[in-house]
This record gives structure tokens, sequence and C-alpha cells, in this order.
């Protein structure tokens, strides 16, 4: 039955919600929120930690280390931590745009180029896998990424105020 419907679907392969979402699974870049917690943390803290190439001597140029130390990691730290967001918006892109593609009812397709776009809506049984897959796949992933977001926000919440009370 599912073959049926998958087989008259007129949406280029590449740009078919399960194969997009394929793709991402099997990127390099993207597969770290799927990630245990643990490889998780350690592929962002290596995103921070490489981050500190360029903030510390940023940092350095404005505070001096060995005059402003706390100034010095504070300010390189919130650097470092910049490019983290960064890293951590993009996945979180990535995933939504998936999960937006797969929630839809309609999508639209290109033939050969920008300029013959086309919509096709889901049979009932594509639909629903594709929710299924969102419900147990893609919102876990988003929601972990909101709460990395969240704890970036903090820390540099937190940096703030010990910057202020020096």
């Amino acid at each position: 039955m599912m073959k049926s419907s998958v087989s008259i679907c007129p949406v280029p392969t590449e740009q078919q919600p399960i194969n997009e979402y394929q793709e991402l699974r099997e990127s390099w870049f993207f597969r770290w929120g799927m990630l245990e917690l643990q490889g998780y943390i350690k592929k962002l803290a290596w995103v921070w930690g490489v981050s500190w190439i360029v903030a510390g001597p940023l940092a350095a140029a404005s505070f001096a280390p060995s005059r402003y130390t706390v100034h010095f990691l504070l300010c390189a730290a919130a650097g470092a931590g910049m490019f983290l967001a960064l890293t951590l918006l993009r996945l979180y892109l990535g995933w939504s745009y998936v999960r937006d593609r797969l929630l839809k009812e309609t999508i639209f397709y290109e033939e050969s180029g920008w300029y013959d776009g086309q919509t096709w809506t889901k049979p009932p049984e594509i639909l629903t896998r594709d929710r299924l897959i969102v419900s147990y796949q893609v919102q876990p992933i988003l929601k972990r990424l909101k709460r990395t977001f969240g704890i970036l926000v903090l820390l540099v919440f937190g940096g703030s105020l010990i910057w202020n009370f020096l």
C-alpha cells in the first residue's frame, strides 16, 4: 500500500521530505543533534574550545590577560559562545526546516528550476508516517537544541552578572 503512494509521488527524490530527513540523519554535522548526551556535549565543547582561537586574541586585545584576567576570560568565553550559538542556530534551522516539510499536507517542489514550482498533496498514509517521524525523531532533537540555547543564555547572563560585580 505504501509503495503505490510513493511511486505516484511527482516530487523529485531529493526534494521529498522523507529523503531530506534521511539526508540530515546521515549528515556529519546535523547528526550531532541525534548523539547520546555525552557525545553531543563533547561536540559542542569542541566547537566552543576551537572558537577560543579567534575569541581569545580578540579578548586579549581589549583586556590584557595578565592585568584583567577575569575580564579577559569572560570576554573570550562570550566570544567563543557566539560561535557556539551560531552552530546551534544552524543545527536548529536545518532540523526545523525538515520538520516543517514533514508536517505540511502539501509539498512545494521544483521540477527543473526556480520558475516551475508545483505543489503535491500527500496521501493520508504518507502524511501519517511523516508526522510520526516528526513526533518521535525530530521533535526531541529540536527540544534538545532549545534547551541548549537556554543554558547558553543563562551562562551569558551569569557572566554578565559577574562582569557587573567586578
